[in-house]
């Protein structure tokens, strides 16, 4: 019978072949001499002299290695969007207002990868002092336009404003004419939405068929009527209009995201207004939101090309965020590196 000794290897007594190096034993073990630190009665042994460092009875050994978790990489290509008969890809919706000029506009739309583009529709300003239309810095062929009734403080302008957006795009082809982005504002001072007036509009645009995505405040009940009136989308404000704020109530949004989507995962909830930064971008997505509307957060940044990319970022590092979910928030430390294998410690 082949002679034995008796170590400690790792804290546990263990009975290896006598006349091992620690060469000898590593392969003994089945280890790689690279993945692993070698320690004979604390005393490092290097990996040069692990052939010639000869393992007695009785000796203390620790083998150390690193440790870490992980996984192979999941498919994080994120879901489609559907919003009434429109689907996409994108989930953050941009505005066209602001801007220094157009070629500006037109770059901003690029960087951040939007596919919907929301336009005011107004009579003045159909073209610039060199003859310009918006128009014709934003393919309509490229872009589904989201016509808004914004600067509109009453149920008949607004309805107004919508029949007109409507027969506009439909004499450019575009498949944004049977939506709107409907605002129906209360003051020039708050902007915050006119809940009455909204709720009527809501009512009657839907029954002339159009497909409504309705701007409201952040009140559950609220959103819930809206949607109850056949809101294609319910899209409450995380702060007043061009605020810059953020999500400043992201309680009510968990609310209405849980509420208005119950009976139905798929209904769309979109944050809309005072957006300042990304980070407010991906709060916002990271409390479930299916998307994001802003317009002064790119076009009033310091750089705006450079926010339009943030926001893109931003849109889909939240929404792998909220499906990946966020740890649990606890008071006391937890260390990430496991606590069981320390070195020299039983």
């Amino acid at each position: 019978m082949d002679k034995t000794l008796e170590i400690t290897l790792n804290g546990e007594r263990r009975e290896i072949p006598g006349n091992l190096n620690v060469a000898g034993l590593l392969t003994h073990l089945g280890l790689r001499p690279e993945h692993v630190a070698v320690e004979i009665n604390r005393d490092l042994v290097t990996r040069r002299r692990h052939a010639e460092t000869p393992i007695a009875a009785g000796d203390v050994l620790e083998i150390v290695t690193l440790v870490g978790g992980g996984a192979p990489a999941p498919d994080i290509e994120p879901p489609a969007l559907t919003i009434g008969t429109h689907t996409f890809r994108s989930r953050l919706f941009v505005g066209t207002g602001k801007y220094g000029t157009l070629e500006l506009m037109r770059d901003c739309l690029e960087a951040s990868g939007a596919e919907v583009v929301t336009v005011a529709v107004r009579r003045e300003r159909l073209f610039d002092s060199q003859g310009r239309n918006l128009l014709d810095y934003m393919d309509p062929t490229r872009y589904t336009i989201l016509p808004n009734t914004a600067g509109c403080f009453s149920a008949e302008e607004a309805l107004r404003t919508a029949r007109l957006g409507r027969e506009l795009l439909e004499g450019l082809g575009n498949p944004g004419a049977s939506w709107v982005k409907l605002e129906v504002l209360a003051d020039k001072r708050t902007l915050l939405p006119d809940p009455v007036a909204t709720l009527e509009s809501t009512r009657v645009l839907v029954k002339e068929g159009f497909q409504v995505l309705c701007y409201t405040s952040d009140d559950p009940i609220m959103a819930r009527r809206l949607k109850e009136a056949g809101a294609t989308s319910v899209m409450p404000a995380g702060s007043p209009i061009g605020s810059g704020q953020g999500v400043l109530n992201p309680n009510n949004i968990r609310i209405i995201l849980e509420d208005l989507k119950a009976e139905d995962p798929d209904y769309p909830v979109i944050v809309d207004a005072g957006v300042g930064t990304a980070s407010d971008v991906a709060i916002a997505m990271e409390l479930g939101c299916d998307g994001v509307l802003l317009n002064t957060g790119i076009a009033g940044a310091r750089d705006p090309l450079r926010m339009a990319h943030a926001m893109r970022l931003a849109v889909e590092a939240g929404r792998l965020a909220a499906g990946a979910g966020r740890i649990a928030r606890k008071l006391y430390a937890t260390a990430s590196s496991p606590t069981q294998g320390l070195v020299g410690r039983d």
